[in-house]
């Protein structure tokens, strides 16, 4: 699996002014990532899959697969805490050309550590391609501990995940003892170089939407063992990533990319657009990582 080493990207679905999907800017948005990102992560949390029908999420993924200026790898987003409805989810996709499935810790249920482990394994074992298990906390409600993680990492179809508990004692367990050919994954764009210094193989990101060159270099300086010169590059963005998550996720990312011009700020009720306050704050910014 080392073509999902680096950065992934969770890409953001843009919307027009009627909130139909907007493929024209997709298309932007695909050509302005591809300029450092490893791979597309379709249909995340980022990408407002909650919001999306069956429909247009399978006609985002083809629209993916059929403009892929590098041929990156894919990974779709399918989860959710209704075990079986996932299965069904699973068995309906075309998953011809994606390389995995990232399939996020059910949430709002709020399973034990059994329930969680028992969901994924029939995950796993309904799916046709391997998949990247999703720990998000502050969504789910529940944490993915690092014994469930490497319980599942024993199975065969069950490749790695994208963390993110924010535990450095939790990644620390992870990185110790999952086999050797496990993906540990940030799922929190502050914490990819830890992560990578800890022997992780990469991120998915929200802010690679926007800077998808400054996480090229951060993989590059981590890979090359310079942790100084990639601690720099992190840095960058340290300002701006709180930001993103003050009122929802993706409601600041898109905000960026539409001052980049890429695609409009719309979202999705329930989401709402960003408020006056947190525009002039992103602008602010936006203006200094230029600098």
């Amino acid at each position: 699996m080392k073509k999902l080493y680096g950065t992934g990207v969770a890409l953001v679905t843009p919307f027009t002014e009627t909130l139909a999907v907007d493929y024209k800017a997709l298309k932007k948005l695909l050509q302005h990532t591809a300029k450092g990102v490893d791979y597309y992560v379709v249909m995340g949390t980022t990408g407002e899959s909650v919001t999306c029908s069956d429909e247009e999420k399978a006609k985002v993924l083809q629209f993916v697969k059929d403009n892929n200026p590098k041929g990156l790898p894919i990974v779709y987003g399918i989860g959710g805490n209704n075990t079986a409805h996932v299965i069904d989810e699973i068995k309906a996709a075309d998953l011809r050309g994606v390389t995995a499935i990232l399939s996020v810790s059910p949430y709002y249920s709020k399973p034990s550590q059994e329930g969680i482990y028992r969901h994924y394994k029939a995950v796993a074992e309904a799916s046709p391609i391997p998949v990247v298990l999703y720990n998000v906390p502050g969504r789910t409600g529940s944490n993915v501990t690092a014994e469930t993680t490497l319980r599942l990492a024993a199975h065969k179809n069950i490749i790695g995940i994208k963390d993110a508990c924010g535990s450095m004692e939790q990644f620390l367990k992870i990185a110790k003892e999952m086999p050797k050919d496990f993906l540990l994954l940030s799922g929190d764009d502050m914490w990819a170089l830890p992560l990578y210094a800890l022997g992780g193989k990469g991120v998915i990101s929200v802010l690679a939407n926007a800077y998808p060159q400054i996480f090229r270099k951060i993989k590059e300086h981590a890979f090359a063992g310079n942790f100084p010169k990639g601690a720099l590059e992190q840095a960058k963005l340290l300002e701006i990533n709180g930001p993103m998550y003050e009122e929802a996720n993706p409601v600041g990312i898109k905000y960026v990319l539409s001052k980049m011009g890429i695609i409009a700020p719309y979202v999705r009720l329930p989401l709402a657009g960003p408020s006056e306050g947190l525009k002039t704050k992103i602008e602010r910014l936006m203006a200094d990582i230029k600098k």
